[in-house]
């Protein structure tokens, strides 16, 4: 290799500030792009870690209280008319329904254990929207990234070809700082998806398996009502 070849590329800055400022606009538009969906889906990856973790801890507080013996109209007197948690939610949808399906004479109306079990899944419907509220992003991120980096890399890289011609070189002092710049955005875009992908499949396995434990809930207070209509 030319010593001065040599000499002319280490004395390049090839840090990431340095990559980043000498890209081009639409690079550098890719990268911000990719850096703030990186930040955006760490933030939603530590919110559903906390979401998640308070979730499960509400449930098995909620169960223990449930299955303690004590009368379900005290349950339901307890927590009152604004529901603190996501299982007390799901439990006050349906003793409300049962509440609202007594008669004055304190029959019940025909079609009740129905009426409670869609109450039951309403309030399960929009509990599920809160827990995998977000995960769509994660899912686009990790999907997209790699190809919006990949679009970042071709423009480095055409950007680059321009200057080569237009320097009429191919030694490396030319080259190495446009495909730098250009391999820049796969990496961020990488650093944006792996993550994201990663997360995303752990996030929804989780939230599925707290709606599972919602949805098992509901049946069998289903058949606590419906084992109290049969000995009625």
């Amino acid at each position: 290799m030319d010593p001065t070849t040599l000499t002319s590329t280490q004395e390049i800055d090839f840090s990431l500030v340095a990559l980043f400022a000498r890209a081009t606009v639409t690079v550098q538009l890719v990268m911000i792009m990719l850096i703030v969906a990186s930040f955006w889906s760490w933030a939603i990856i530590v919110q559903k870690h906390i979401r998640y973790r308070r979730a499960r801890a509400e449930a098995e507080e909620f169960e223990a209280a449930f299955w303690s013996g004590e009368p379900l109209d005290e349950l339901y007197d307890q927590i009152g008319p604004a529901p603190a948690t996501s299982p007390e939610r799901v439990f006050a949808a349906g003793m409300t329904e049962w509440r609202r399906s007594h008669r004055a004479d304190g029959r019940l109306i025909p079609g009740a254990v129905a009426r409670i079990d869609r109450s039951m899944d309403v309030a399960i419907t929009k509990e599920s929207h809160d827990l995998t509220g977000g995960l769509t992003f994660l899912a686009s991120v990790g999907s997209a990234s790699p190809f919006i980096g990949l679009f970042g890399t071709v423009w480095g890289i055409k950007h680059a070809f321009e200057e080569i011609a237009l320097a009429q070189s191919t030694n490396l002092a030319v080259v190495a700082p446009g495909i730098a710049e250009a391999l820049l955005a796969t990496g961020l875009g990488l650093l944006a998806a792996i993550p994201a992908t990663i997360f995303y499949n752990k996030l929804t396995d989780d939230s599925d398996a707290i709606i599972s434990g919602y949805e098992a809930f509901a049946d069998e207070f289903n058949t606590i009502l419906s084992r109290q209509l049969d000995a009625a």
